[in-house]
């Protein structure tokens, strides 16, 4: 079998549903199967997938996050290759296909993904350019302007019409091949949520040198492109900052994720007064929610 694509549900029967749907409309020219492992979901998710003849079901009887449900999928698949693909997708062309022949072609190629767009098919943060490194801090706290300057409208999106080399690629839409994945030993269990695609991608460069974004797959990710909510997600700001913490704690030295703390919390501060200048009230109590999250990890590693 040439592809095993891997979903994860929680609590979206009705989009995961259309985006199973587009995988079958879409995708032609190679033999797939498609793995959907159901975090406890307690819509009538089970109900509805356990009947689909097409797919194989697993669930679980706890959310058990991310990166550990995709793993579920991955110890089942058969395919050669494995499409790790958010439920809130929709294949707009024969994206699976695209991407399974071209990680086929290209030996070097560790990860390849295609681009993303939002609900109003613009589009949106589908890789970055770098790893989490004080180089990212850095730009980050300057609001990404060094990409923007040297890579205008590139630094997160391909504008190009061919296949460019990236950091790595959102989780959204990341294929390798499985026994690749499975040699790094899959997704890392320390994260939740959050980073976990980051840090797989880091895992896979040790055996390839290439991460790749190929524009000619398209994919819509109903996500919808915002990164700012009306009001703060408390437990997603969380989430993302434990991810975070974990992943500098996994691949960088305990002296090296001290400053690029150090970094991150001056870039909060520098962000939270913009956002009260601006009378951005949710973005200034998210980033100040950050900072505390931030500064109470920051404890672990000084022990």
């Amino acid at each position: 079998m040439d592809l095993s694509i891997i979903i994860v549900n929680y609590n979206t029967r009705h989009i995961t549903a259309a985006c199973i749907e587009s995988i079958y409309a879409c995708t032609t020219g190679i033999r797939f199967e498609v793995i959907l492992v159901d975090n406890a979901s307690t819509d009538d998710s089970k109900e509805h997938f356990s009947r689909d003849g097409r797919i194989s079901y697993i669930y679980n009887h706890e959310n058990i996050g991310f990166g550990r449900a995709n793993n579920l999928g991955l110890a089942v698949a058969r395919g050669r290759n494995i499409l790790f693909l958010n439920p809130d997708t929709l294949l707009l062309n024969n994206a699976a296909a695209i991407l399974s022949m071209y990680l086929d072609s290209h030996d070097k190629v560790a990860v390849v993904g295609g681009n993303l767009y939002g609900r109003d098919m613009q589009p949106m943060l589908s890789f970055r350019r770098q790893r989490p490194s004080i180089g990212w801090e850095v730009a980050n706290m300057m609001n990404h302007l060094p990409e923007k300057i040297l890579l205008p409208r590139r630094w997160y999106f391909n504008f190009t019409s061919r296949p460019i080399r990236v950091g790595y690629i959102t989780g959204a839409d990341l294929m390798a091949r499985r026994a690749d994945v499975k040699a790094v030993g899959g997704f890392s269990e320390d994260f939740f949520m959050y980073y976990e695609d980051t840090d797989l991608c880091q895992s896979l460069l040790r055996l390839r040198p290439h991460i790749i974004s190929h524009p000619e797959a398209r994919i819509q990710h109903l996500e919808g492109g915002s990164f700012e909510e009306a009001h703060i997600n408390r437990r997603r700001i969380l989430l993302s900052e434990q991810g975070r913490h974990t992943y500098y704690k996994r691949n960088h030295s305990r002296r090296y994720h001290r400053l690029a703390n150090d970094i991150y919390l001056t870039s909060l501060t520098l962000h939270s007064l913009c956002y009260r200048l601006l009378r951005r009230r949710t973005q200034y109590r998210a980033s100040l929610l950050r900072r505390l999250i931030v500064r109470h990890l920051q404890l672990s590693l000084r022990n």
